[in-house]
């Protein structure tokens, strides 16, 4: 009975570290790649439509409705006790690659997919967020 109390509690807190984690891994490798494109350098992924773009993904991700693809990967794997690394991180960046299609959703007008290097960014974020859950609560499921 403890250890299912201590479960409730410790799940959230993992969760919510890992999303910092990813978080701050789009943060950095987004900046990274538009302090890049801004000093010339030659990337045909990231332009400055794309750099606009994940402008405003990155605002979108403090909308609640861009946490579901999350929350959904860290519901299947607790309720089906899945330990795998593979899951978690595979499903991670899914989650994360999802958010733009899911932010553009909630806008009106026709529906466009991002750039190449904005999905790019969002699956390293998941990836790594990924890993972080599984190596706090994931692995132990």
């Amino acid at each position: 009975m403890l250890s299912t109390i201590a479960r409730l509690i410790w799940v959230p807190i993992a969760f919510v570290l890992s999303l910092i984690v990813g978080a701050f891994v789009i943060l950095t490798l987004g900046l990274e790649r538009l302090t890049a494109y801004a000093n010339g350098f030659d990337d045909p992924d990231m332009t400055l439509e794309a750099g606009i773009q994940l402008l405003e993904n990155g605002l979108i991700l403090a909308q609640a409705m861009t946490i579901v693809p999350a929350v959904a990967v860290v519901l299947i794997g607790e309720i089906a006790r899945i330990r795998s690394v593979y899951f978690y991180v595979v499903a991670g960046g899914l989650a994360a690659a999802s958010i733009p299609v899911v932010a553009r959703l909630a806008t009106t007008g026709p529906l466009e997919l991002p750039a190449v290097a904005v999905w790019q960014i969002f699956a390293v974020g998941g990836f790594i967020s990924g890993f972080v859950y599984w190596l706090l609560a994931g692995r132990n499921a």
